[in-house]
């Protein structure tokens, strides 16, 4: 049983070599108020006066003291190297390897060591000072001695020092598998015992729990410990053990340990004969020493579990280290071409490791098409930023000087292109947000990349230059493919698209049900009767055409009492003539009838037509019955129009209804092929292109004999890593014989 607190020595070392609190060895953790005696405990456990002595706080920082028994024959502990061979007994701290055979030394090295970190005025650090003691006078023991809790600051203490030490005291005695050393002064009602009250909240059940009662020779006149020791004030499981410890009167005048331990078994015999037996300081030591064993034992179990599954972590942790590069050409070729293969397997889906968290590489590529850019061109209306006084302004604007008879070709290809180029901008958006994410893919491509990044920066920079210089490559002519995509659109208006065919027929269909609808007659010029006209203007019944066509563009209809429409107006009832010009099928409108004269009227139905730049104007009120005089003043300064708003009439509210059937029925074809070609010239122009190219690049840029060396240098910070993990993976494999060797010889 002796050999478990070696063990655990010799995994307490391993841990505080790397600094790991992963695992919480089995420990004795010290605890009681200020100046109730901790300290000098410790030092008759040991037989050595080697920690601070005074008045007030003297405990700054934790200590934990690790006790080794060793003879001169045990050469496990001792070498030649560390001159250790020939010594009784010696101390060593951790962030020191000096041998201590002086103890006044080791007083003075814990002074200074606390004062280098806690400060010089009463200050205290969580910051644990290590202590190793070894000698033949002592039992294999772990204690740690912690501040005494106080209430009130002191010197540069701040105002919450009662918290600061109660929170690092919790942490120690919080861990399960240490031994609550509760100290209380006798000379002090235990019922007020603050370590106590503490051990209490954490171990409430009292398993791990031992009450050290000191100062037993300063306890007032008439009165005894009797009751206490026996457990009858307050009931400790594991015990109460009574100790006397030097005053200070015998540390100032040098008194030894050995003497103190003689004087102490004398009161006790004299005092408590009955109890003597079983309290004194070594009673106590073997207590500790038996009850750590027992504790060792128990935890041991749980300890192999723990120190296996550490040790398949840092086997792991070594491994993404990867090892010492020998051939570094090839080492290079195989970063390279695992980067690629990784990279292209991101935005391919085919990733071993695979996010959950968030879109990436492919797939965010993928919601960007069909979510983002799709959803954007969407939300794009066809008539967006176009009014009707737009579109009338652009249909007068394409007619010029003339009366409009008819809608012109040139607004509605004016119009749509306007409307087209809206495309443009969010299908360019829709490139650099592939872009961004391409590059995005350089930090997210793997794990195993990623551990070889870290391991290489040099090289590591480097790729993702070289990348980033591929992607920004491709851009200017992914976005040159786009603009072209969109300038092809608005380079041919195809009006004999199937599907703009069909909608344009439905259009025209609608405006001559609505002719029916009103009873307008549509009649071709040659239709009239020519019968009226003189006879020497006909050469054997027929007329001339020139003079037949000057006689219709003046002949009054008698129907309307108006000049009838030349034969390019009325020729929408005709099929042969739809056929040779379907737009001006498609916007023959009714006639306003002048016995129902319009309040508000165009100058366009007027005979006494204005020049165009006038248009815009509002002509006043007509009388009754009658049309605007052509004497009646008009403006004609050539000033820009200035659009107001008013009421349109009902041929021109027809054109601005023909021309936005049109605009949407095309705007649609237009916008399907968009959203269909762009993410394909994308995928072709960037994303193929770089997975395609990307490896012939790297080795292009990276295999270079001069810069391999450069590129493979390690980063310190990794190396180190690598060291301190096979370090930690050695001595846990070493724990684990122990702990392996001790349970075939059934030690637990």
């Amino acid at each position: 049983m002796e050999a478990l607190i070696p063990v655990i020595n010799k995994l307490q070392d391993v841990f505080n070599t790397v600094g790991a609190d992963a695992i919480q060895l089995p420990q004795i953790v010290v605890v009681g108020a200020q100046s109730s005696g901790k300290s000098s405990v410790l030092e008759s456990l040991v037989g050595r006066s080697f920690l601070p002595r005074g008045t007030g706080i003297i405990t700054r920082r934790p200590l934990v003291l690790q006790l080794v028994y060793t003879t001169r024959d045990d050469n496990q502990y001792r070498s030649a190297e560390t001159g250790t061979l020939d010594l009784d007994e010696w101390a060593q701290f951790l962030h020191k390897k000096e041998i201590y055979t002086d103890f006044d030394r080791v007083r003075k090295e814990v002074d200074e060591e606390t004062a280098r970190i806690a400060g010089h005025n009463k200050g205290v650090s969580n910051d644990p000072i290590r202590l190793r003691i070894y000698s033949d006078k002592v039992v294999n023991l772990t204690v740690v001695d912690l501040p005494g809790l106080t209430k009130v600051p002191v010197g540069e203490q701040p105002e919450d020092i009662e918290m600061q030490i109660r929170d690092m005291v919790l942490s120690y005695i919080g861990n399960p598998n240490s031994i609550i050393l509760a100290v209380s002064p006798a000379n002090m009602d235990m019922a007020v015992s603050e370590s106590l009250k503490l051990a209490k909240e954490v171990d409430p059940d009292g398993r791990r729990t031992l009450a050290v009662i000191t100062k037993l020779d300063l306890m007032d006149a008439g009165t005894d410990a009797i009751d206490i020791l026996c457990g009858r004030v307050i009931p400790v499981k594991l015990g109460i053990i009574g100790v006397v410890n030097r005053s200070q009167q015998d540390i100032i005048d040098n008194k030894s340990i050995n003497d103190s331990l003689r004087d102490e078994a004398a009161f006790l015999q004299r005092k408590y004969p009955t109890l003597a037996n079983r309290n004194g300081t070594p009673y106590l030591a073997k207590t500790l020493n038996r009850l750590l064993m027992h504790h060792i034992r128990d935890c041991l179990p749980e300890l192999k579990t723990r120190v296996t599954m550490m040790m398949s972590q840092f086997q792991t942790l070594l491994n993404s280290y990867g090892d010492d590069v020998k051939d570094k050409a090839q080492t290079l070729l195989q970063i390279i071409t695992k980067f690629n293969a990784a990279y292209c397997s991101t935005i391919e889906g085919t990733a071993r490791n695979i996010e959950t968290t968030e879109l990436c590489g492919g797939a965010r590529i993928c919601y960007i098409f069909h979510e983002t850019f799709g959803r954007t061109l969407d939300s794009i209306h066809p008539l967006a930023g176009l009014t009707q006084m737009d579109i009338l302004t652009a249909i007068r604007n394409a007619t010029g000087p003339r009366p409009a008879l008819f809608v012109p070709e040139v607004s509605f290809e004016l119009l749509v292109k306007r409307q087209i180029r809206r495309l443009e901008e969010p299908s360019l958006r829709c490139i650099e947000l592939v872009h961004e994410e391409m590059q995005r893919i350089i930090q997210f491509c793997g794990t195993e990349v990623q551990q070889e990044m870290l391991r290489f920066p040099k090289l590591h920079e480097k790729i993702v230059d070289v990348v980033t210089q591929l992607l920004r490559r491709r851009l200017p002519p992914t976005n040159d493919m786009i603009e072209n995509l969109v300038a092809v659109e608005l380079a041919y208006i195809n009006t004999k698209h199937p599907d703009f065919i069909r909608d344009a027929s439905m259009v025209s269909n609608i405006t001559n049900e609505d002719e029916k609808a009103r009873n307008i007659p549509v009649r071709r010029a040659h239709e009239y009767d020519m019968r009226d006209q003189p006879k020497d203007l006909m050469v054997d019944g027929y007329m001339d055409p020139i003079v037949r066509q000057n006689m219709t563009r003046y002949q009054p209809d008698q129907q309307y009492g108006r000049m009838p429409p030349n034969d390019l107006m009325i020729v929408g009832n005709s099929k042969d003539a739809a056929n040779s010009n379907w737009f001006s099928s498609l916007i023959a409108g009714p006639r306003p009838e002048t016995n129902a004269p319009s309040k508000e009227i165009s100058r366009e139905s007027s005979p006494n037509t204005t020049p165009t730049h006038q248009v815009e104007q509002t002509i006043p009120t007509q009388p009754e019955g009658g049309i605007l005089s052509p004497q009646k003043p008009v403006n004609l300064l050539p000033e820009v129009p200035i659009q107001q708003t008013r009421k349109l009439t009902e041929r021109e509210t027809k054109d601005c209804e023909v021309i936005e059937r049109l605009i949407k029925s095309y705007f649609y074809i237009v916008r399907k092929s968009i959203q269909d070609m762009v993410p394909k010239a994308v995928m072709h122009f960037l994303v193929n292109y770089v997975k395609d190219n990307l490896q012939s690049e790297l080795v292009k840029h990276l295999y270079r004999t001069d810069e391999i060396d450069s590129f493979l240098s390690e980063s310190p910070e990794i190396a180190l890593r690598r060291k301190e993990a096979a370090e930690m993976l050695k001595a846990l494999q070493n724990a684990n014989v122990i702990i392996g060797e001790i349970r075939e010889t059934h030690m637990w």
